[in-house]
């Protein structure tokens, strides 16, 4: 019975989010010291609130700028090559072109969506045709699962 605890917290490691709301560092994830320096620097020259910025990057990659998705997206803050290619970023694996490039990114979408950060996260997440033809979050379990990660480690940063 003393073991059910420590497996729950790992299986919670596993399969979801932290108390914080976004999946912990990944073993190869930059210190939490680089990150902050990172996202401080992008949210500011961006405009876009810190706490929203490290929400994102830490649901988009935990911290790892070496992730690649399934889907093809790269780095800390999980571009899209069109997307680093509209930014001129010559390597999305450099963690502070990339996260230069997701934050403004996430700024352009914080101006089309009004700073509705709801809406703007959904944006990043499944696209923003995909909020421009739901008028809202997309139906889709992932994004609205998205979303509340983020949204609740953003209020809580």
């Amino acid at each position: 019975m003393r073991r059910l605890p420590a497996i729950l917290g790992l299986l919670s490691l596993l399969y979801g989010c932290s108390d914080a709301g976004y999946l912990p560092y990944s073993a190869h994830a930059l210190n939490p010291a680089q990150i902050r320096s990172l996202v401080s620097s992008a949210s500011h020259s961006n405009g876009v609130p810190e706490g929203l910025v490290h929400a994102v990057l830490m649901a988009e990659s935990a911290g790892d700028p070496s992730a690649v998705s399934s889907a093809g997206a790269e780095g800390l803050m999980q571009l899209m090559p069109a997307t680093a290619t509209a930014c001129g970023v010559l390597n999305p694996f450099d963690p502070s072109e990339n996260v230069e490039c997701g934050t403004g990114y996430l700024r352009m979408l914080l101006d089309r969506y009004h700073n509705d950060a709801t809406l703007a996260v959904a944006a990043y997440n499944a696209g923003p045709g995909a909020v421009d033809r739901y008028h809202g979050v997309p139906p889709y379990a992932e994004t609205r699962a998205y979303v509340t990660r983020v949204i609740d480690a953003y209020r809580s940063y």
